[in-house]
């Protein structure tokens, strides 16, 4: 069995969809950046950020 998506994956997805920046998440509230968005922005600025598409490491 495949476990369900995270709560937040269809914010992301609708919002990565309508060429969003970002969107707010549903546990939180806080407003979450898109990969697009991060990729977009062209470089990793370290925060750790749940959508990072350049998978840095954190510790350096």
């Amino acid at each position: 069995m495949n476990p369900e998506p995270p709560s937040w994956q269809a914010a992301h997805d609708a919002a990565e969809a309508a060429g969003r920046d970002g969107y707010f998440d549903p546990g939180s509230g806080l407003f979450v950046m898109t990969a697009g968005f991060l990729r977009r922005r062209g470089t990793c600025c370290a925060s750790q950020c749940r959508h990072c598409p350049y998978h840095q490491d954190p510790t350096g």
